[in-house]
């Protein structure tokens, strides 16, 4: 099985299934044969991420990527509804923010950067309210903790109780919805 290695000063090894395939998260100490055995542990997990993502691709290959029309317009709706959600969660996370930019970003549906200004995917418009909801209160809460801690998450809780739900709506549909985006 082919994957790609992408090593940091993380403590554990991690497996992420891309449209583009198997990205391998590992700490810079590990070897490549504790690599290997945790992608044969986790072959399961593999085959059923890579028919769910064939399923999806399938899915949305019948509607093709959005036209440059169509994305401005998903564009110009992200740019009125998210910085309002921003702005209506950003009291009850406690929290103040920068500016709001809305991006059509391939990998990632939002970003906090330490100055605060948020980062969205226009994609988030295809999504269920409650789902771009839940990208608005996990980038905020990154204010308060900047990364993805028990605190982190017990923050995103406290405001955003169903995070889970909705997290795992975005890793089942989210990657269809990337290629939405076209080559």
């Amino acid at each position: 099985m082919r994957y790609q290695i992408l090593r940091s000063r993380r403590k554990t090894i991690s497996l992420q299934m891309k449209p583009e395939g198997l990205i391998v998260r590992a700490p810079l100490e590990a070897d490549d044969q504790q690599i290997a055995r945790a992608v044969e542990r986790h072959r399961d997990w593999i085959a059923k991420q890579e028919a769910r993502l064939a399923e999806a691709s399938a899915q949305l290959a019948a509607q093709g990527p959005l036209s440059p029309e169509e994305l401005s317009a998903l564009t110009e709706a992200a740019r009125r509804t998210i910085p309002a959600r921003v702005a209506h969660f950003a009291p009850l996370v406690g929290v103040s923010w920068g500016r709001v930019t809305i991006r059509r970003q391939r990998s990632r549906w939002g970003s906090c950067s330490a100055a605060g200004n948020l980062n969205f995917n226009c994609l988030l418009m295809l999504a269920p309210p409650e789902v771009l909801d839940s990208v608005v209160v996990h980038e905020l809460c990154h204010r308060l903790e900047p990364n993805h801690s028990r605190r982190f998450y017990d923050q995103v809780l406290r405001v955003f109780p169903d995070y889970w739900r909705c997290h795992d709506w975005l890793r089942q549909y989210g990657p269809a919805l990337m290629l939405r985006l076209g080559a």
